[in-house]
């Protein structure tokens, strides 16, 4: 019983405990109940414990299901309202925000407004304090800058007053600003300032000077043009006279202190702005363009302080530099006219200035400085236009050039400058001139040459007949009288050489004009440059027309027939520079023309090209031989290469009608005996070793038929049987082969009336050789007939007799 108790007490105390353990885990937080959950694992009854804890939990989820169960129709009418409530929450939060932003928006503009009106009214505060003390400092300024003007406009007395009295009454009234000392301590700076700025102003004066002086000389040269274009219409004005006036006009003094008070433009720098004039109007005077005055007042401030020595030394100084500046000319000065032209109104401008001042101040430059000056100039300009003249190819150039020569060295003569040298100089670079000449001609004359067709000029009316009289002097009654159409005799290229000749003859004079020669010396010049164009320009031209690969024989005989017009019109061409020098040819000292011997040489060398022309065709003909040196067939006609070679030379002699009858009778005779050579060649050539009669027949056929063609007389002026004569080596070797007339030859060989004269016993064993072979290997059974054994053992005598003919005339 006992034991039933305690165990029953046991029990209710376990019960009692579990149930304080679930009420803790109930009660307590989840980190806390750890110590709880250790106090059931270590008792003994963690099974029961557990069925406890299941036991309540099933009770803990009926609670929960109940009241789930109780309060459900609530809790979803709740939801339904909550949902509700935040759409319309929503639609208040957007409201908020727009309304926000609105107010925002609102406000900006007027934080913008209110900060700039702050501004404002800092800037107001501001202003009104600025005007208060500019006020003062005003009158200090006004005075300040009326100072500066003064020392702008030269006015240097003034100056020294303003400054004294802005240094003494303004300056004490605001000398607590940081600008009122600033411009007390500058005035010990200003006054040694008016001090030298008649040396700075002098300074400006030649820099601008330097920079403008082609301005000055491009003005000084044009008037000088303009004066030069006057005399030589008004050729009754005394030239003397004329160069005063000129002096006269160009010098204009001007004032030496300018007391105006209104502020200068580029007259603070000695030159005036003149517009480009129109060639019409009026050129303005060089010293025009400068205003001295800088000059005059820094002269006289510096003689009144007694140190004028001291600003004629740095005067002087300055424009030695300046001098050496412009005499030193631009690399590429040779490339234009313009390169030339610049420098030359440079130092025109520089010496124009130079002798203005010479003339219009006592002691600040002299005679010998000005000399001095002017022989290094005159000597570093030739040096630098012999150098750059000598690149120059264009003879137009070189022509501009020289005109600008001259009237640079006009110009300076008028202000009392020697230019003799300058002229001298001239004359060097018309030699080069006549240089640049001969090569632009020839290549006038190349594209000549090698545009004309080498044909006669055809006219077909009175106008175009009298239109080639009228560019070639050309007379011929026999041809005017001839019906149109009719042809010159010479091609185009004869007109337009012979023009071409006078043309240069033009630009020779050209370059004499203005250069103080005599006629003699004009008629000279032109006659040498004249002599040149023809024995080397032309002449060059016309050998390389000649000498090309691709030349023909009517070029070849048209080109004879030009020289030989060309030659004719050699005396129109002395009449037309005697006409335009006026020096007669009768003179001692006139240099004749060459060109007589020029269009000769070109006529011959023609001729020898024909000769050789014509033969290279004849050899082109032979090379088409085709020789069947072992036929036994008799022909009956000449080759047919021999018979288009025929053709060929008497279509090409009948093109020789216009020439020279020698010319064309030497170039048939060349022809016939090259033919008659090669046709010798040709049989006893090595590569030919055996022949036959019949070969002998057909090639004396060929023979033949070039005799009928040198009887029939291809060019006139042959007695009957000079041509034939070019084929009698073959003839009478032939004759003898074919006649087999061994026993003339051999009895009468030495003779004089001998038949067979021409023949060499060399030539006839050569040709017998050829045949001896042919009758041995004629047939295998040659040896066993009686004529062909007799034939053999003759051939072998002859050979043996001319053998011996061949060694006696050798001993």
């Amino acid at each position: 019983m006992e034991r039933g108790k305690m165990a029953e007490a046991e029990s209710l105390e376990t019960a009692a405990e579990h149930e304080r353990i679930l009420r803790e885990i109930e009660s307590t937080d989840t980190a806390c109940i750890g110590p709880t959950l250790r106090s059931v694992y270590d008792g003994e009854e963690h099974g029961r414990f557990m069925e406890k804890l299941e036991t309540r939990i099933r009770n803990h989820d009926r609670e929960i299901e109940k009241m789930c169960n109780f309060h459900y129709q609530g809790f979803v009418d709740s939801i339904t309202e909550l949902l509700k409530v935040r759409g319309e929450a929503q639609k208040l939060k957007n409201q908020v925000t727009d309304t926000n932003r609105k107010l925002q928006h609102e406000g900006k503009e007027l934080v913008i407004a209110m900060e700039e009106l702050k501004q404002c009214r800092l800037q107001q505060r501001n202003i009104s304090a600025t005007v208060d003390k500019l006020m003062l400092c005003l009158p200090v300024l006004e005075m300040y800058s009326k100072l500066r003007d003064q020392m702008k406009t030269k006015r240097h007395y003034p100056a020294l007053k303003t400054l004294e009295h802005l240094e003494h009454t303004y300056l004490p009234q605001v000398s607590h600003y940081r600008f009122c000392k600033v411009m007390v301590d500058n005035i010990p700076k200003l006054r040694e300032e008016i001090k030298d700025v008649s040396m700075s102003d002098l300074k400006d004066f030649l820099e601008s000077i330097r920079k403008h002086s082609d301005k000055i000389g491009e003005t000084a040269m044009k008037q000088a043009q303009q004066q030069r274009n006057l005399d030589n219409i008004v050729l009754q004005q005394p030239r003397i006279g004329s160069k005063r006036k000129l002096k006269k006009d160009i010098y204009i003094i001007f004032d030496t202190e300018i007391e105006s008070t209104s502020p200068k433009s580029e007259q603070d720098s000695g030159i005036l702005d003149v517009e480009d004039e129109e060639d019409d109007e009026e050129v303005p005077g060089a010293q025009d363009l400068v205003d001295f005055s800088p000059v005059y007042r820094c002269l006289h401030i510096y003689s009144v302080l007694g140190a004028q020595e001291t600003f004629e030394n740095y005067y002087r100084k300055q424009r030695r530099k300046q001098a050496r500046l412009v005499l030193q000319p631009p690399s590429n000065m040779h490339e234009t006219l313009d390169g030339y032209r610049k420098y030359f109104n440079q130092i025109v401008g520089f010496f124009v200035v130079e002798d203005h001042i010479l003339h219009t101040t006592q002691g600040l430059v002299n005679r010998a400085y000005i000399d001095e000056l002017w022989e290094m100039a005159l000597s570093k300009t030739i040096a630098a236009l012999r150098t750059h003249s000598s690149y120059c190819s264009d003879p137009n150039l070189v022509l501009d050039l020289k005109n600008l020569i001259v009237l640079f060295a006009d110009t300076l003569q008028v202000y009392g400058f020697p230019v003799n040298q300058l002229f001298d100089m001239l004359l060097e670079i018309r030699d080069q001139y006549s240089e640049t000449l001969l090569k632009k001609w020839a290549g006038i004359f190349r594209n000549i040459l090698d545009s004309d067709n080498y044909s006669p000029i055809p006219v077909t009316s009175e106008e175009m007949y009298k239109k080639v009289v009228g560019q070639f002097p050309f007379q011929d009654k026999e041809l005017e009288k001839q019906p149109f159409p009719k042809k010159f005799p010479f091609s185009e290229f004869v007109p337009k050489v012979y023009n071409q000749i006078k043309e240069f003859i033009y630009a020779c004079l050209k370059f004499s004009e203005d250069l103080h020669l005599s006629s003699t010396e004009v008629d000279d010049m032109i006659r040498k440059s004249t002599n040149l164009l023809l024995t080397r320009t032309l002449s060059n031209s016309l050998q390389n027309v000649i000498k090309r690969k691709n030349i023909g024989l009517t070029e070849l005989v048209q080109i004879i027939i030009n020289t030989t017009h060309l030659e004719k019109s050699c005396k129109y061409l002395e009449e037309f520079i005697t006409n335009i020098t006026n020096v007669l040819p009768e003179t001692v000292h006139t240099t004749k023309l060459y060109g007589t011997t020029t269009f000769k040489d070109a006529r011959h060398a023609a001729e020898e090209e024909i000769y050789t022309n014509l033969n290279q065709k004849i050899d082109q003909f032979l090379q088409l031989a085709d020789y069947d040196w072992m036929t036994g067939d008799l022909g009956n006609k000449a080759s047919d290469y021999l018979v288009d070679l025929i053709a060929f030379l008497r279509s090409t002699f009948a093109v020789f009608t216009h020439l020279p009858g020698k010319v064309a009778q030497t170039a048939c005779m060349s022809a016939c005996k090259h033919l008659a050579t090669s046709l010798m060649q040709l049989l006893l050539e090595a590569e030919v070793r055996q022949l036959t009669l019949g070969a002998l027949q057909q090639f004396n056929l060929d023979v033949r038929e070039c005799e009928q063609f040198a009887r029939s007389g291809p060019v006139p002026g042959f007695q009957e049987d000079t041509l034939q004569l070019a084929f009698i080596d073959l003839r009478q070797l032939l004759d003898l082969f074919i006649q087999w007339d061994w026993s003339t030859y051999l009895a009468d060989y030495g003779q004089p009336t001998c038949k067979y004269l021409r023949v060499n016993p060399v030539t006839a064993l050569t040709l017998l050789e050829k045949m001896k072979d042919t009758s041995r290997k004629n047939n295998m059974f040659a040896q066993f007939r009686k004529n062909e054994r007799d034939k053999q053992k003759l051939i072998d005598t002859v050979a043996k007799q001319l053998r011996g003919l061949i060694s006696s005339h050798h001993s």
